[in-house]
């Protein structure tokens, strides 16, 4: 099968997907592409931003300095910020669940009580770390294991009326035919989803990019995005100063990949995407606004 036979222009949907609830704000999908901010509670995150780093004896400077990063980040048009405390980086090491609680918790617990009219993601594949979000604010489940068979999170998301992100990964990067598989994987994922009583207007797919994918992987997600959109829901992409940029770019550290993450941002609206997931606020943003007066052009 050749990758005409996957892509093939996404066109307007007939009719977008039902829009969705996050917290405090509806989300009308279709309509212009929404920024979410990454707030990364760790000593060790890939794209060198971890709050952790410098500040382990402290948590206290590190919810501190987390709450002003996530005030910037609204201030620069941020829709949603997206919590996580375990580093998904290349070789990482895992962290206990009582320490990513430690980590995550109380940023959470901060942000969403200085600023309640922005929706809080949390990004764990931990149920209880979940729960435990949700109980101090959080209002939308980000499991980077969306795929798996394990329901729990799923099953927390029904229980808890709130809207998940099932994103795609395996533990090794093999594939027979990469857009089918993924999209079949995340099909299976919606149903298992959808079994447990999660509703479809609460799922959003995300292909994972960078996660069990090689770079040449990486590529084909991307100039194949618009495929994901017969799924039917939602999609978010994840791209901002992943390593696959940095080799497009020569090898060049994470804080030097912002060109290359905006090149891969308007890729992503013009196939169609929903939600960008990235670092740096105000220049994705930025982006995302021209591409939206381009490709959204029939519903603005």
């Amino acid at each position: 099968m050749t990758p005409a036979d996957h892509a093939g222009p996404p066109g307007p949907w007939t009719e977008p997907p039902e829009p969705t609830r996050i917290g405090p704000r509806t989300f009308y999908w279709g309509r212009r592409t929404y920024v979410m901010g990454i707030v990364n509670v760790t000593p060790d995150s890939f794209s060198g931003d971890g709050l952790l780093a410098g500040e382990a004896g402290c948590p206290g400077a590190a919810v501190e300095a987390a709450l002003r990063q996530a005030r910037r980040m609204v201030d620069e048009g941020a829709h949603i910020l997206d919590v996580g405390g375990e580093s998904t980086r290349p070789g990482h090491g895992p962290v206990a669940e009582d320490e990513e609680m430690a980590r995550v918790i109380p940023v959470v617990e901060a942000i969403c009580a200085a600023l309640p009219d922005v929706p809080v993601s949390v990004d764990t594949s931990k149920a209880g770390v979940a729960s435990a979000a949700l109980d101090v604010g959080a209002a939308l489940l980000n499991d980077v294991w969306g795929v798996s068979m394990d329901d729990a999170m799923a099953r927390l998301a029904a229980a808890r009326a709130v809207p998940m992100v099932l994103m795609h990964n395996r533990a090794q990067p093999h594939y027979g035919d990469l857009m089918a598989e993924l999209t079949n994987d995340l099909r299976a994922a919606l149903d298992r989803a959808t079994a447990a009583g999660v509703p479809r207007r609460n799922l959003i797919v995300d292909p994972g990019f960078g996660f069990g994918k090689t770079p040449e992987h990486n590529l084909v997600v991307l100039r194949e995005l618009a495929g994901l959109r017969r799924l039917g829901q939602p999609v978010l992409v994840g791209t901002s100063r992943k390593s696959t940029i940095g080799r497009l770019l020569g090898g060049v550290p994470p804080e030097e990949r912002l060109e290359g993450t905006l090149a891969t941002t308007v890729i992503s609206i013009a196939a169609g995407v929903d939600i960008i997931r990235v670092h740096d606020v105000r220049a994705n943003l930025r982006a995302a606004l021209v591409a939206d007066a381009v490709y959204r052009e029939e519903i603005q």
